[in-house]
């Protein structure tokens, strides 16, 4: 069988792979006589102060290197594949599955669906343990890769199997008692489905997750998100206000349990709990250092929090009175989110009565009206509801809501077109309430914000 070999990208300058003449197209071999596999392996074996590197230059001829560095130091280059594999497909097919509920005709990159070990430590991504074999535990605990991210959805076998369509599924949760005994700190994620994993099956999902404390350092309670593209697939339905309220006591229930006997919190609510169930979000206490962030577990709570930080030190020295502030602009947000965001825009029209921020709520039409937050928003949808809107000067648009590291939404919509469409510039505001503060400031004022 050949040699995998693995194309240089990127060869960074004044890096030991620089000094050593690698280039750009070169291929790397093997680290000490090892194969590699995937990046843990390289990142495993570049540790050591002595490493002999096995480079393949594009004519064929090898070169054999004898590096000495610092322990742990990288040798600057960067992989085609930055996975150093190919991304493992999920071989489930849940009940709850987001991707099955895209519309046709979209870009293909959406309709993948990952389950795999690598990018939960790389990417934070969550994996349902039914797509890694023994090897592939052996090797997490060996190199002890962490956290890992798993979605649970239920500790009852026989209907992880029914939701995630796989007779696999229940089995899999012994590689949890693996991964548990050799200290690899995890994360872990429940979708919530009305009537399938709720009520009694929640309790006993929780009270058996409650056993891998501390190792397991939180777990997320989110409902399932329901497109308007469901035809043929499990009925589900959308929970109600009353049914957020019950979620949101019983996991508060358990909360204050896992405090008293294990000074964490662990179980939490996701955002959209307490919008749907018109509560305020908790204390920032009682999200453990915002472990659950990405699952959209107390970004609110931040995003106020350091909002009302920024307001609160430029009140107290002063800034807003000499600031040269005037005129109006627009921010679009989703649904879910308004009502906090529209209070911080009156919040700072407030400290600088010369302006006015319209904040419109954006119902998205193209997933359906179900779908209320701002990372699923379209162009389209943007551009339908506010071409007849007063925007002023610019239009604000939170960073989730484009493709990471792009200018383009989920229905490939460019945000040119969109500024071109609504006749106005479109500023992106980063996610922190600080930045919130200054992108107003900052597209109203003749001064520094």
């Amino acid at each position: 069988m050949a040699q995998k070999a693995h194309i240089i990208r990127t060869v960074l300058p004044g890096s030991i792979a620089a000094e050593m003449e690698v280039e750009t197209g070169d291929r790397l071999i093997s680290i000490n006589d090892t194969e590699i596999e995937d990046v843990f392996d390289y990142q495993f074996l570049i540790q050591d102060t002595d490493i002999t590197v096995l480079i393949e230059k594009p004519d064929g001829e090898q070169w054999l290197l004898e590096v000495e560095k610092e322990f742990g130091e990288d040798l600057g280059v960067e992989f085609e594949n930055g996975l150093m594999d190919e991304y493992r497909h999920c071989r489930n097919k849940c009940i709850f599955c987001f991707i099955d509920q895209m519309p046709p005709g979209m870009r293909d990159t959406l309709y993948f669906k990952d389950d795999d070990s690598r990018l939960s430590f790389l990417q934070g991504n969550y994996v349902t343990l039914t797509n890694m074999s023994d090897h592939d535990i052996d090797r997490i605990c060996r190199y002890h890769l962490a956290p890992i991210n798993i979605s649970f959805h239920t500790m009852n076998p026989e209907l992880r199997c029914t939701m995630l369509n796989n007779r696999f599924a229940g089995e899999a949760l012994k590689k949890v008692d693996t991964l548990f005994a050799a200290g690899i700190p995890m994360n872990g994620q429940i979708v919530l489905c009305k009537g399938v994993n709720d009520g009694a099956e929640l309790e006993y999902s929780i009270t058996r997750l409650m056993k891998y404390i501390p190792i397991l350092e939180s777990v997320s309670v989110v409902p399932v998100g329901l497109s308007r593209y469901r035809e043929g697939l499990y009925p589900l339905e959308a929970f109600t206000k009353e049914d957020a309220v019950t979620v949101i006591e019983l996991i508060e229930r358990y909360q204050r349990q896992c405090f008293e006997e294990h000074g964490i919190h662990f179980i939490h609510a996701s955002d959209e709990w307490y919008l749907l169930a018109h509560m305020e979000v908790p204390e920032e206490e009682r999200y453990d250092g915002y472990l659950q962030l990405e699952n959209g577990v107390g970004m609110l709570r931040l995003l106020v929090n350091e909002f009302e930080q920024s307001m609160r030190e430029r009140e107290a020295d002063g800034r807003f009175p000499d600031l040269l502030v005037s005129g109006e602009l627009a921010l679009a947000t989703g649904r879910l989110a308004y009502p906090y965001i529209r209070q911080m825009a009156e919040r700072v029209e407030a400290a600088c009565p010369e302006i006015r921020v319209h904040v419109y709520p954006i119902t998205n039409y193209f997933f359906g009206e179900s779908i209320t937050v701002s990372g699923l928003l379209t162009g389209q949808d943007l551009v339908a509801q506010l071409e007849d809107m007063p925007l002023g000067r610019c239009l604000l648009l939170p960073e989730n809501i484009l493709r990471s590291g792009e200018d383009v939404f989920l229905d490939d919509m460019r945000l040119e077109e969109v500024e071109k469409a609504l006749q106005v510039p479109v500023n992106i505001v980063k996610s922190s309430g600080n930045d919130f503060v200054e992108a107003i400031l900052r597209a109203l004022s003749c001064g520094d914000a």
